[in-house]
């Protein structure tokens, strides 16, 4: 997939995993609204997918395709392993990651801490490219705590091309494991897009992605002159209609307007289907609280999701309620 991208000079534009967010509920809203944005997972720990409940970390709607399982590991059979169960479960990618800053992650030795360690991912992603057929990549910082950026993210970038990475994304900012929450991390970190852009230069035969405060589709557009990949989280997440024109501005898809109707009713179908499952509605209405920024009522949706499904005897009839409370404008639908 990704060989085919660079020969053609097309651009990938995805949704960042995000723990605690990119949950199976919020992707199938996601999808949704673009057809063709490449979708993460939450990061999934490599033991948890060997030993706990697969159907529950790994389970998936079919509508979700493409879909990337972002894994978290350092021990290059568990990775292995893990991939092998994710592959089977039908996933488009294998990502590794090398950017979470927790401290819970630094202990278990993956995420971040791992831009100290380049040759232990490599090993990873050189083990999982020989044990699966879909595409391995690598997530990782510009680099961590005092390391020079110029040196870390170039010996990252080395090492998992030579063992087979088939693209790099960067989050284009340092993590300091030493001083910083991971809320902090995700904003006090200078951006460093132009570092980023150099390693492309530098590797302009290998895909690399950026991400990082990317805030909006016109910044994407204008990040993916330089790179091959563009990554949005939070801005796709806390203002979500934004990925209606994905498709049309980085897939060359025919804009179309937006039938709310059956956003709404595949939304309400969903959640029902949730629930008859021992699931509550507000596992699926937090992930929708995001639509309809500027909206005439859009305050008053945000206040029947917020409330209302926090209630344990919510029903999906209270999407549809939501819904009715708005009054869309040309700009949201055409």
């Amino acid at each position: 997939m990704y060989n085919k991208l660079l020969k053609n000079n097309e651009k990938i534009f995805s949704i960042a995993p995000m723990m605690d967010w990119t949950d199976r509920h919020c992707r199938f809203l996601h999808r949704l609204l673009t057809q063709q944005a490449l979708l993460y997972t939450e990061m999934v720990v490599a033991d948890a997918v060997i030993h706990g409940n697969r159907q529950r970390l790994l389970g998936f709607d079919a509508s979700e395709h493409p879909v990337a399982l972002q894994l978290g590991g350092s021990d290059p059979a568990k990775m292995v392993q893990a991939a092998q169960i994710a592959a089977d479960f039908g996933y488009d990618e294998i990502n590794m990651n090398v950017g979470c800053p927790s401290d819970r992650v630094k202990s278990g030795r993956f995420g971040a801490c791992l831009m100290l360690e380049p040759n232990v991912v490599a090993e990873c992603v050189g083990a999982m490219k020989a044990a699966v057929a879909v595409p391995v990549t690598v997530k990782c910082r510009i680099g961590v705590d005092e390391q020079d950026p110029e040196i870390a993210l170039d010996a990252m970038a080395q090492q998992v091309f030579d063992a087979g990475a088939d693209a790099l994304w960067v989050h284009a900012r340092k993590a300091w494991l030493k001083g910083l929450s991971p809320k902090e991390n995700r904003d006090v970190p200078p951006l460093d897009y132009d570092r980023v852009i150099r390693l492309k230069r530098k590797y302009a035969s290998h895909f690399i992605g950026i991400n990082g405060g990317i805030e909006d589709l016109n910044q994407a557009l204008q990040l993916a002159d330089d790179v091959d990949g563009v990554m949005l989280g939070r801005a796709a997440y806390h203002n979500t209609s934004l990925l209606i024109d994905v498709d049309a501005l980085f897939y060359g898809a025919t804009p179309t307007a937006v039938d709310w109707g059956h956003v709404c009713d595949a939304m309400t179908d969903y959640a029902a289907g949730h629930m008859a499952q021992g699931g509550r509605l507000i596992h699926v209405t937090r992930h929708m609280v995001g639509l309809f920024h500027g909206v005439a009522g859009a305050r008053r949706y945000r206040q029947i999701l917020s409330s209302g499904a926090s209630s344990k005897d919510a029903g999906p009839q209270l999407i549809k309620e939501a819904f009715d409370a708005l009054h869309f404008s040309e700009a949201i639908v055409a």
